[in-house]
């Protein structure tokens, strides 16, 4: 038997015991949902469509739980409501499974073609982990939205902006019209510098939201003067699953949480992350701007369930990439892929629900935050790829000599053609075209 087949024999072997271990794992760590803020956008929908009732008066019976999201966002469900409830399911398992293997790709094929491993390994092997990732299998129990959004930024942040099309910022535009989180983003373009896309962002979110007042008039007025404001249909902000800055700050005082504290803690996490943000721009690294607004997202959010936490997979997946960038051997190498599995292993593990009931005290304050500490330290640790000029003053060719600077106190990186800067993408597309 030739070499390459005794080698796709194997790694099918593996991605099959891998699978099966997963599945076992799943049997015993993962809760299950039913699908609740599935059946609270569906009954939501079914309310408005077929009821005669408004969206933002439903309330899933026995729970203060009703449809959250703006009247665009209720556009982009509302074939939800003539569709059966077992084809909802479907629907919602399977876009959330397409969309999260597309962007692992993006940010993993770099990876496998670096270091010459099988590409449909890496992703099949990557999509197993991914599976047991708490908040994967969270956003997937529950019926979420999460991997629809990151997927919009990631098209936008990842394909769209390198390419210099006309078109980027839709996809965050989008994404911040049917959930207003994503509006990060949008900042993220302007304290960056990229006023096209960053307006281009804006004005796709208000076309949208616009488009669903028009359509949806009184839904929006109700959305915009009072669903919003009324905290007590998210739930409690001290619960252990609320993972944001404000979490950890109701935690050490559920009864009267510091407004003041939380919003300077805020307000230092977003001079960071403008600092650290504008450096991988400057350096053409986008993937990491990608991952350092996510974790930021997360920290200043007034609420981050665990299933938010799908944004953090990103960060993840980079300190994978820097790391195997690394020599080997390397305490550069080891120190990230250390940091990688170690935040995997905790991101998997439920950790933060061992004080659920009590979390008092420094092993409470330390524990049920746990998942905190995993975003502060991607905000801050992450290794930003930089781009060298060679000593010709010209871009770096992708295939000609290293043309990457090190990361202060690291080792040299590899050029990779999907996280080069502009001006190295249109080089490598044909003829060196003037920057502009």
């Amino acid at each position: 038997m030739a070499q390459g087949a005794r080698r796709t024999i194997a790694q099918v072997v593996a991605v099959v015991a891998l699978a099966v271990a997963v599945t076992a794992f799943l049997s015993v760590a993962a809760v299950r949902h039913g699908f609740f803020d599935l059946k609270v956008y569906y009954g939501a929908l079914t309310f408005w469509v077929h009821d005669g009732g408004e969206i933002y008066d439903f309330l899933k019976g026995g729970t203060q739980y009703g449809f959250t999201y703006p009247p665009f966002a209720a556009l982009v469900m509302l074939p939800m409501a003539y569709l059966p409830w077992a084809a909802a399911i479907t629907v919602s398992v399977a876009a959330t499974v397409v969309v999260s293997a597309v962007v692992i790709w993006w940010l993993l094929d770099p990876v496998a073609r670096r270091a010459g491993w099988t590409r449909w390994f890496v992703l099949a092997v990557a999509l197993c982990l991914a599976a047991a990732y708490e908040p994967m299998r969270e956003t997937v129990n529950f019926g979420q939205v999460n991997m629809l959004l990151l997927f919009l930024v990631a098209v936008d942040l990842l394909r769209l902006l390198p390419a210099r099309s006309r078109w980027a910022g839709v996809g965050i535009g989008l994404a911040t019209a049917i959930k207003l989180t994503p509006g990060i983003f949008i900042i993220y373009l302007l304290v960056t510098g990229r006023w096209r896309a960053a307006f281009t962002a804006i004005g796709a979110a208000a076309a949208a939201t616009l488009v669903a007042a028009a359509l949806f008039p009184d839904a929006s007025r109700e959305f915009w003067t009072e669903a919003l404001w009324n905290t007590d249909r998210v739930g409690e902000l001290a619960f252990v699953s609320n993972q944001s800055l404000r979490g950890v700050v109701a935690r050490l005082h559920p009864e009267h949480p510091s407004t003041v504290a939380w919003l300077a803690l805020v307000l230092a996490t977003l001079i960071v992350w403008c600092w650290r943000s504008r450096a991988a721009v400057a350096a053409g690294d986008e993937a990491t701007g990608l991952a350092l607004t996510g974790a930021t997202m997360c920290l200043v959010s007034p609420v981050t369930w665990v299933h938010h936490l799908v944004w953090l997979l990103p960060g993840l997946i980079l300190l994978v990439d820097n790391g195997m960038a690394a020599p080997a051997r390397s305490l550069r190498r080891r120190l990230l892929l250390a940091g990688a599995l170690v935040g995997y292993a905790l991101l998997i593990s439920r950790i933060v629900w061992a004080w659920e009931k009590d979390f008092t005290g420094v092993d409470g304050f330390l524990g049920s935050n746990t998942y905190v500490w995993i975003s502060l330290a991607l905000l801050l640790a992450l290794p930003i790829r930089r781009w060298a000029t060679p000593t010709g003053g010209g871009p770096a060719e992708p295939g000609g000599p290293a043309g990457s600077a090190v990361e202060p106190g690291g080792v040299a990186q590899l050029p990779e053609p999907d996280r080069v800067p502009p001006a190295v993408q249109r080089h490598r597309v044909g003829g060196l075209l003037p920057v502009r």
